[in-house]
């Protein structure tokens, strides 16, 4: 086939079409012979007329050309040649049609075109930091469709990007998004600055589809070029991770000297941990049972014979409260018989159940309550 329209059919077109059909009878089907059809011959015609044809036949049949896809010129060419285009004999789209599925028969793996299309198939594979190097030494566009992008951010980061945008860029950022997106980055917005946007909106009508291309291409290559942060939690929340694990006393000693350096900090610090102490304030009354078949029932019993601080005592009675009578009068036998336990084992104990806890809010098996909201949701 001639080259002077060049279009990836494997890419543009469904490769699913079967050319079967055009030897079966039909308003557009050769006659049903016993004898195998003879070879059809080349059809004279360009590469852009034979496109059109084929273009044409798949949408008669009802397929989903995904033709958006492709270049905007190679669109335009296209569609300008199916303008020009007139009636078309038989034989010629047979032979037409047979070519093209001798293509796709002969297709094996199929690349997307360019770096850009390689960089879409490898996202997620190769650091961000790489990718945005290779499209910067290419000079690639970053973003096929950078509105898709942005619609898959969470709501608090569309609330940041609008408010570090101009007025009027927030305003079609509100409007690019579906209605429920858009009332939640709302909500993340302080008053005034929700007012200006909704209300900017009202003089959106004359934007051109350029203009909201490259704003979204301008506000994805924002998001993109934010730095690679190397940890998930914030700091406090990695300490108090950490302090969880210690024990008592070296969380204590700990926890004094950042209230004497840092008591902001500190108090972030104390509310990520989460101990043992602070299981009767922290989890649902309803999770207990769920608690109870994840954890090691001898670090259990451990647990709750070596409780004395009121706190810990309460984490065991609100724990034996929320399981069946029969099983907590069993536990409390058992830690009964196990007698004094070190505070080394004990404090073990309550570490190794705190894991399975953790493990099961990370998992999302278990959602922790919030201490200071009174409402218990």
């Amino acid at each position: 086939m001639p080259q002077d329209m060049d279009i990836d059919f494997g890419a543009a077109l469904p490769m699913a079409f079967d050319p079967e059909p055009m030897g079966g009878g039909g308003d557009a089907g050769l006659p049903a012979t016993s004898a195998p059809p003879a070879p059809l011959k080349p059809v004279n015609m360009s590469s852009k007329a034979k496109a059109a044809i084929i273009v044409r036949l798949l949408l008669n049949e009802g397929a989903d050309i995904p033709i958006e896809e492709l270049p905007d010129d190679l669109q335009l060419e296209l569609t300008q040649q199916m303008g020009k285009m007139r009636l078309v004999d038989r034989d010629t789209l047979h032979s037409v049609a047979a070519e093209f599925a001798d293509q796709l028969d002969n297709v094996g793996l199929a690349f997307t075109k360019g770096l850009a299309g390689a960089l879409t198939s490898m996202e997620g594979k190769i650091s961000r930091h790489t990718a945005s190097r290779l499209r910067k030494e290419a000079g690639v566009r970053q973003f096929g469709n950078p509105w898709e992008r942005l619609k898959d951010l969470p709501p608090e980061e569309l609330a940041q990007l609008a408010e570090a945008e101009s007025t009027e860029v927030a305003a079609v950022l509100l409007s690019k998004l579906d209605t429920a997106k858009a009332a939640k980055m709302l909500a993340h917005l302080p008053g005034p600055v929700a007012r200006r946007i909704t209300y900017a909106v009202s003089h959106t009508s004359g934007v051109t589809p350029e203009t909201v291309d490259r704003i979204g291409l301008s506000l994805a290559a924002q998001v993109d070029a934010q730095p690679e942060i190397e940890f998930a939690e914030t700091p406090g929340q990695r300490v108090g991770a950490i302090l969880t694990e210690a024990n008592a006393a070296k969380r204590e000693e700990v926890l004094n000297a950042l209230d004497e350096e840092d008591q902001e900090f500190a108090q972030v610090v104390r509310k990520s941990i989460f101990t043992f102490a602070l299981i009767h304030k922290r989890v649902d009354p309803k999770d207990v049972p769920a608690i109870l078949r994840a954890v090691p029932q001898p670090d259990l019993v451990t647990c709750i014979a070596f409780a004395k601080d009121a706190d810990d005592v309460a984490s065991v009675n609100f724990i034996l409260d929320n399981i069946s009578a029969r099983m907590a009068s069993n536990l409390r036998d058992e830690a009964n018989e196990a007698g004094p336990v070190k505070t080394a084992d004990g404090e073990e104990a309550m570490a190794i159940i705190m894991r399975f806890v953790r493990d099961m809010v990370a998992s999302g098996d278990l959602t922790l309550l919030d201490p200071e909201d009174p409402s218990g949701d």
